[in-house]
């Protein structure tokens, strides 16, 4: 933005702990990281708190005030090797410090690979994560870890910021910004800092002249450069609803787009991953069995593999599900069950189907009856198996696609009338 300068959120990166917005649990005047600091003695720790709340601000405030070397890694992009290379040189140095962002991304081999150098303080380690460490660090890993967890930013906090950016910022403090209405660049930026700034520099980017920001000329600039979406308000439903009704309607493309903005919008991949699994069974079912398996399988290996390549998989499964024939005939018949036993209570299981381990239950006629179906032609045996008040109620009728209706043939070849097949 403005040329060859960096996005105003970089721009605007405190450098002080005095300068940093919140966190003041953390860095106050009793605050534990404040209290690490000045006393030297810096633990390798855990950050943990949603986007934009000063995670990197946090570690590279550390970094300055302590005066070591400082390594940087993302963990989307680095692996076992570019670990492995810091580490060696960190022995040559005094404690360096190591900053991994998005840590819970790195497989237990790459976090594996740093256990021994946090142990022996070869590094001071500081991880960055939006997801619960508890469930995304290795045990081993986080027992040589202290936990810090960062709040949401206030919208005072934000506001804040954006007056000391229009006020301060090399770039911005020479035009002349008004900031009228504010609700707007709140919503957008979803009380992440780095997106409001962001958002802020678009807006003046944008605009010749005087800026009087309004929640009419954000929502404009948003929509013309940043793909909207709001992880934990009414978008995150509307989008997820409609990529699942796309995929329900046999649309790939339609899926797609709506996978593309849950990706560019920074949804998790695994909630993805979770209602393509759900729609398998519930939408396609036993139309094609394949898809339910598929769908376990990339679920799997988006939680194994994370983002960004996560896209891929989730890709491949959505347009796979979103091109099988459909039936929700599983889904009906569990809910017609539900229905039956809600309206009818616990009705007594037939005595040919019940247990009996014991004496008493064979001389009270448990199991009598009962008709070992291998015993049978065919392995099947017509019996009753359902209890008296229901008995010829057919919860499950099979689709009208080439599966289901194989199967509805054989079970009346089976059950002939009873079930009305």
């Amino acid at each position: 933005m403005f040329g060859t300068q960096p996005p105003l959120a970089e721009r605007m990166r405190p450098a002080r702990l005095e300068d940093l917005a919140g966190q003041e649990h953390l860095v106050g005047k009793d605050g534990i990281i404040r209290k690490a600091i000045e006393s030297g003695n810096v633990p390798s720790m855990i950050l943990w708190g949603p986007p934009g709340v000063g995670k990197t601000t946090v570690a590279n405030i550390i970094a300055n005030e302590v005066k070591r070397p400082f390594h940087v890694l993302s963990a989307v992009s680095a692996g076992v090797k570019d670990v492995r290379e810091i580490i060696d040189k960190a022995r040559h140095s005094s404690r360096a410090i190591l900053f991994i962002d998005e840590i819970h991304r790195f497989n237990k081999s790459q976090q594996d690979a740093l256990l021994g150098a946090v142990e022996r303080g070869t590094i001071t380690l500081i991880g960055a994560t939006t997801e619960n460490p508890s469930f995304e660090v290795n045990a081993a890993l986080l027992s040589r870890c202290q936990v810090y967890a960062l709040k949401p930013l206030s919208a005072d906090d934000l506001i804040g910021l954006v007056e000391k950016a229009v006020a301060q910022d090399a770039v911005l403090k020479h035009r002349s910004i008004r900031i009228d209405e504010r609700q707007a660049l709140l919503s957008i930026s979803g009380g992440d800092a780095r997106k409001l700034l962001n958002l802020v520099d678009l807006i003046a980017e944008a605009t010749p002249g005087e800026v009087t920001i309004t929640d009419a000329l954000t929502m404009n600039v948003a929509q013309k450069h940043i793909a909207l979406y709001d992880k934990s308000g009414e978008q995150h439903y509307d989008i997820i609803s409609a990529f699942i009704k796309s995929i329900r309607g046999s649309d790939p493309n339609a899926a797609v787009y709506y996978l593309a903005r849950m990706i560019e919008g920074g949804e998790d991949v695994k909630f993805i991953a979770r209602r393509l699994v759900i729609l398998a069974s519930e939408d396609i079912g036993n139309a094609n069995p394949t898809a339910l398996v598929l769908a376990t399988s990339a679920f799997q290996a988006v939680t194994l593999i994370g983002h960004p390549e996560a896209r891929i998989i989730l890709s491949q499964c959505a347009t796979y599900l979103a091109c099988s024939p459909k039936s929700n005939a599983s889904y009906v018949a569990i809910n017609e069950a539900l229905g039956a036993v809600q309206q009818t209570g616990d009705l007594p299981v037939p005595l040919a189907l019940r247990n009996a381990p014991t004496k008493l239950m064979k001389d009270l006629d448990y199991g009598k009856g009962y008709q070992y179906a291998h015993d049978f032609d065919n392995h099947f045996a017509p019996m009753e198996f359902l209890p008296a008040p229901l008995t010829g109620t057919a919860f499950y009728q099979p689709g009208r696609n080439a599966r289901e209706e194989e199967q509805r043939a054989f079970l009346r070849n089976r059950w002939k009338e009873k079930y009305g097949y």
